[in-house]
């Protein structure tokens, strides 16, 4: 099955992450996948609106530390030393570029967002136009702890600087409920209504010519796009190269790789290990 399934239903285009036994982890595919999604939908004249939903029991739980962190040896996500900041760069700008086709794209995009957005999932939800997530879904960043910076940055634009720190300082997940009240959602609902509130909305835009929807998204993302959001982008994805290859990084995944990315992730999680020492904290500094 691929990864990435493309639907149209009438005015609608819905695009589904389809890897539901990894809870939609991304892999190499997926973000091009979901660029060639989006101009799929894009170029179909009868297509109003986008839907992006995740199949199975959550949105997206980032990128899939199974293939990137716990096998060991090089691969795309870890080099050995030196490593090489470009061809890291090169690689993850590409996967940046492919979330953004969500936010250039001419059509709106509501993102769908049950169970988990997390990590590398956040920046998918998060170049969409409107986010609506369950309110018992949670969402959150918590490669900002250790081993990764978000390449899209939308946090920032999303909830402004004391905000945005506030979630990356700490590599915290909060509720749907919580995102809504700080701004960095849309809307959310009970689990049991999210799919009436999305489809209540993209029945709404269907009824907007195109013409219309695609000046009013041009004319915002122009405001963002001043404020040099692309500068900002490349900076964070520099930054998140720079994260896995740091020394405190190179601990994480080689602990990933003894003791599996599960054990590992809680304790960074958690905060119960330091990674500068490569070693588990004390309790009584917990």
């Amino acid at each position: 099955m691929p990864n990435v399934l493309y639907e149209k239903d009438g005015r609608i285009a819905r695009i589904i992450l389809n890897r539901p036994e990894v809870m939609n982890a991304i892999d190499l595919e997926m973000p091009q996948a979901i660029e060639e999604a989006v101009q799929c939908a894009d170029a179909d004249p009868d297509v109003h609106v986008i839907v992006l939903s995740g199949a199975g029991s959550a949105f997206c739980a980032g990128y899939d530390l199974k293939s990137f962190a716990e096998t060991e040896g090089p691969n795309r996500g870890v080099q050995d030393m030196p490593w090489d900041a470009m061809l890291d760069y090169r690689f993850m700008w590409a996967n940046t570029q492919h979330f953004m086709s969500l936010w250039r794209a001419m059509k709106p995009v509501l993102c769908k967002v049950h169970g988990f957005a997390v990590a590398g999932g956040s920046d998918i939800a998060l170049c969409a136009d409107m986010t609506f997530m369950a309110e018992d879904a949670e969402i959150g960043y918590m490669p900002a702890r250790v081993w990764g910076c978000p390449t899209t940055a939308m946090w920032v634009y999303r909830l402004g600087a004391e905000k945005a720190k506030r979630m990356m300082f700490t590599g915290d997940k909060i509720s749907g409920r919580e995102a809504e009240d700080i701004g960095l959602i849309l809307k959310a609902v009970p689990a049991a209504e999210l799919d009436d509130a999305v489809e209540a909305m993209a029945a709404r835009l269907t009824s907007v010519p195109i013409n219309q929807l695609a000046m009013q998204k041009l004319v915002i993302n122009q405001a963002i796009e001043q404020t040099g959001i692309m500068q900002t982008q490349r900076l964070a994805t520099l930054f998140d190269g720079i994260a896995r290859h740091s020394p405190e990084g190179l601990n994480f995944r080689s602990r990933t790789v003894s003791q599996g990315w599960k054990t590992t992730v809680r304790e960074r999680d958690e905060g119960s290990f330091d990674w500068t020492q490569n070693a588990p904290l004390p309790r009584s500094t917990r």
